[in-house]
């Protein structure tokens, strides 16, 4: 998987684990990883996956 979208249809703010470091998606926000899900640890949460794009539940 070459890019992988994330959309937060939470109501606060997500924290998940980025090359290393923590990135915080914004309740309610969208972004772009270009590298896929290679470097990236999602915390256990509620998702929805659909393709190359994940979105985060309450």
């Amino acid at each position: 998987m070459s890019q992988v979208t994330i959309r937060s249809d939470r109501k606060t703010d997500y924290t998940f684990n980025y090359k290393g470091e923590d990135v915080t998606l914004e309740a309610g926000s969208v972004i772009s990883i270009a590298n896929g899900l290679q470097d990236v640890v999602l915390p256990t949460c509620k998702m929805k996956i659909a393709n190359n794009l994940i979105v985060i539940k309450e």
